[in-house]
Formats: C-alpha cells, sequence, structure tokens
C-alpha cells in the first residue's frame, strides 16, 4: 500500500507553500494566506445502474 497523498497548493490562495499542521491529522497551513485546513476523506461514491 501506498503512502497517502499530499494537497500540490492551498484550496483558498492557491499557493503551493502548504505545510502539515500540528492542529490534528490531515491538517495542512499555507503561510502565505495563514489558513489552516483540514483533509479529510469521507468514503466512496456509490453508483447503482
Amino acid at each position: 500500500m501506498s503512502e497517502r497523498a499530499a494537497p500540490l497548493y492551498c484550496p483558498y490562495c492557491g499557493d503551493e507553500d502548504i505545510r502539515p499542521s500540528e492542529e490534528g491529522h490531515g491538517a495542512w497551513e499555507c503561510r502565505p494566506c495563514a489558513r489552516v485546513f483540514q483533509l479529510k476523506m469521507i468514503g466512496l461514491r456509490v453508483t447503482v445502474e
């Protein structure tokens, strides 16, 4: 199993200067816009045909 992918840019300002945050699991901080955001996978979408 591979390592989880990291975000490539801030979803708010688009800058690529983001680093893992100490705010919790999945939290990232963006230095240029000073925001902290968290990524969380909810699950897989199931399609019924």
